[in-house]
């Protein structure tokens, strides 16, 4: 197991500086995925680079949404000999003393995709909470199975060979709905789902790309898309165990 750490930025940069200093103690590669940041970011990002040995800056020349800058780092750390990616946010939202339980997790099973299942204090909105609710009825319906506790939490272990094995043969979404995407595929490729309890703190005064209008809409559309693909996965699995109990009944 050869794990590294990958966070995906776009000018958090008032955020990024204090996310580093506690990831220094785990000793692990970061890759960090700029995603065409300003000026003010690229430079914060420069510094960063001079002050920590262990942590690298891959710069995309134009932003392209979240789920743009994470495939970038997927394929960029198997590139570079990781077995491994645990994947936590730039504006400080995931709290890093949560990464070793990451790390026992994909130690434990090195083939499973490890979400992080969020626990909020009360300063997070009721919306973000219904909405989450909402998405965990989705993934279960599209997935036929309770393996997903969240799929939307951003920190996250990736399975680095699934995931760009995936990425090669699937289009996936460039945006905010690349996260549940992500778990919906791999699912039903039959990646084994672990779930890990990690504290999340919410920021009302931090940065958010989230669009409400646009990225609800393609949470909506990947939500939509794998629904209309459900019916044909309910057909394989029954005719898996029609076909295991007839075997049996010989």
């Amino acid at each position: 197991m050869n794990p590294c750490l990958l966070i995906p930025i776009f000018e958090h940069k008032d955020e990024i500086g204090g996310v580093a200093r506690e990831l220094e103690r785990f000793e692990l590669a970061c890759l960090v995925i700029d995603d065409g940041s300003g000026p003010e970011t690229r430079a914060v990002l420069r510094a960063l680079e001079r002050a920590y040995p262990w942590l690298s800056v891959h710069r995309r020349e134009r932003n392209g949404g979240r789920g743009a800058a994470l495939k970038t780092g997927y394929r960029l750390a198997a590139q570079r000999g990781f077995s491994h990616a645990i994947q936590l946010d730039a504006d400080g939202q995931h709290d890093a003393a949560d990464v070793p339980r990451f790390l026992d997790a994909i130690a434990s099973d090195p083939d499973a995709l490890v979400l992080g299942v969020p626990r909020f204090d009360a300063t997070a909105p009721r919306s973000r909470l219904v909405g989450r609710q909402l998405s965990r009825a989705m993934v279960w319906l599209a997935t036929l199975s309770f393996d997903v506790v969240d799929p939307l939490c951003g920190f996250r272990g990736i399975p680095l060979a699934s995931a760009v094995a995936l990425l090669d043969a699937v289009r996936t979404g460039d945006h905010m709905e690349f996260d549940p995407e992500l778990v919906i595929h791999l699912q039903r490729r039959g990646v084994a789902i672990r779930s890990v309890p990690t504290r999340v703190i919410y920021r009302s005064e931090g940065l958010s790309h989230f669009d409400m209008l646009r990225d609800n809409v393609r949470l909506s559309g990947v939500y939509a898309r794998a629904l209309l693909g459900a019916p044909g996965l309910l057909a394989a699995h029954l005719t898996r165990r029609i076909g295991g109990a007839a075997w049996h009944t010989r």
